[in-house]
C-alpha cells in the first residue's frame, strides 16, 4: 500500500507541474511580449539563454549518472569529442527546435494566451503523422477519430478568434497562425525525429541532449546575429530582460527538460489531461490578465479539443482474447450444424 500511495503522489506530482510549467509558460510569454514595446526584448537571444541553460542542467545530470568527474571526462570525450557524426546527426533537431522556439515568440506576440494552447495542440496529429511515416507504427481508429475532432476544435476555434481588451500592442492574428503552424510542423517532426535517435542506440539520453544542446547554442548564436544582430551590437545582448523575461527563459529552459524526464513515470491519458488542465489555466488567466472575451465559437472548440485529447491518449484495445473467443464460437457452431 505504502508503494501504491508513493507512487500515486508522484504521478499527481508529475501531472501538477506539467501542467503549471504549460500554463504558467504561454501565459508569461505572452505578457513580456504584449507590455511597452520600447523596451521589448530581443526573443532570439531569449531562445539563446535557454539553449545554455540546458545544456548546463543537462551536464550536472549526466554528472550524477556518471558518478565521478573521471567518468564524466571520459564520456564527454567519447560522445562528443570523438563523434563529430553523431553530433552532426543531432544538429537536425537543434535547427529544427530553433524554429520552433522562436516561433512561439511570434505567435504569442500575436496571439493570445488561450488561443496559441489551443491551437498549439495540432502537434499531435502532427506527430501522429510523423510516427506513422518515420516510426513505421499504426493507429487505432480511436485516435484517427480525434485526430480530426481536434482539427475540427482548432477549427472553429481559429473561425472566430477570441479578443483580448486589455492588450493595446498591436497584433496580427494571420502571422500568429502561420507561426503556430510551422511550430507545430517543427514540433511533430523533431519529437519523432530524436525519439528515432534515442532508440537507435543505448546512447544516454543526456549525452544527446548535450550534444543536441551544443549544436543548438551555435545555430541560435547565428539566429541572433542573423536577425538582430545590429540592434543587439547597439543596444546589448539583455536589453529589456526583466525579471519577468527571466522568468520565461527559466520555464523554457526547464519545462522540456522537465517534461522528457518526467514523461518516463506517466502515461498518455495523464499527459492527455495535463494538456488539458494547462488549457483551462491558460484560458482563466487570459481572461483575468488580458481581457479575454470567449465566445461561444471558441468555447465549443476548446471544449472538442479537450475530448480529443483524451480519446488519443487512451490505451489500444486488445483484441487478441476477443478474436480467440470469435473463432471459439465459430467453431463451436459448425460442430454444431454439422
Amino acid at each position: 500500500m505504502a508503494n501504491e500511495n508513493v507512487s500515486v503522489i508522484f504521478k499527481v506530482y508529475c501531472l501538477t507541474v506539467m501542467t503549471l510549467v504549460a500554463a504558467t509558460y504561454t501565459v508569461a510569454l505572452r505578457y513580456t511580449r504584449t507590455i511597452s514595446t520600447e523596451e521589448l526584448y530581443f526573443s532570439t537571444t531569449a531562445v539563446c539563454i535557454a539553449e545554455v541553460i540546458k545544456l548546463v542542467l543537462s551536464l550536472g545530470m549526466l554528472t550524477k549518472e556518471t558518478g565521478s568527474l573521471v567518468k564524466l571526462k571520459a564520456t564527454i570525450q567519447e560522445h562528443i569529442f570523438c563523434s563529430p557524426k553523431e553530433l552532426l546527426k543531432l544538429s537536425v533537431p537543434s535547427v529544427v527546435y530553433a524554429v520552433q522556439n522562436n516561433m512561439a515568440f511570434i505567435a504569442l506576440s500575436n496571439l493570445d494566451a488561450a488561443v496559441y494552447q489551443v491551437t498549439y495542440q495540432l502537434k499531435i496529429p502532427c506527430t501522429a503523422l510523423c510516427t506513422v511515416f518515420m516510426l513505421n507504427r499504426s493507429l487505432s481508429r480511436l485516435q484517427w477519430f480525434s485526430v480530426f475532432m481536434l482539427c475540427g476544435g482548432v477549427s472553429l476555434v481559429q473561425w472566430k478568434p477570441a479578443e483580448a481588451t486589455k492588450v493595446e500592442v498591436e497584433q496580427n492574428p494571420i502571422i500568429g497562425f502561420i507561426a503556430i503552424a510551422v511550430a507545430v510542423l517543427c514540433s511533430g517532426f523533431a519529437g519523432v525525429y530524436f525519439e528515432k535517435v534515442l532508440k537507435s542506440s543505448e546512447t544516454s539520453l543526456w549525452v544527446r541532449n548535450i550534444q543536441m544542446y551544443l549544436s543548438g547554442i551555435v545555430i541560435t548564436l547565428i539566429g541572433v546575429y542573423m536577425t538582430d544582430g545590429e540592434r543587439v551590437m547597439e543596444k546589448g545582448f539583455f536589453f529589456g530582460y526583466t525579471p519577468w523575461v527571466c522568468f520565461v527563459v527559466f520555464l523554457a529552459s526547464v519545462g522540456g527538460l522537465y517534461t522528457s524526464v518526467v514523461v518516463k513515470y506517466t502515461d498518455n491519458i495523464m499527459k492527455g489531461f495535463s494538456a488539458a488542465a494547462a488549457i483551462v489555466l491558460s484560458m482563466v488567466a487570459s481572461v483575468i490578465l488580458f481581457g479575454l472575451q470567449i465566445t461561444m465559437t471558441f468555447a465549443l472548440g476548446a471544449f472538442l479539443v479537450i475530448i480529443s485529447i483524451y480519446l488519443y491518449g487512451l490505451p489500444k484495445q486488445d483484441t487478441s482474447r476477443l478474436t480467440r473467443k470469435d473463432t471459439n464460437l465459430e467453431d463451436k457452431q459448425k460442430l454444431i450444424s454439422v
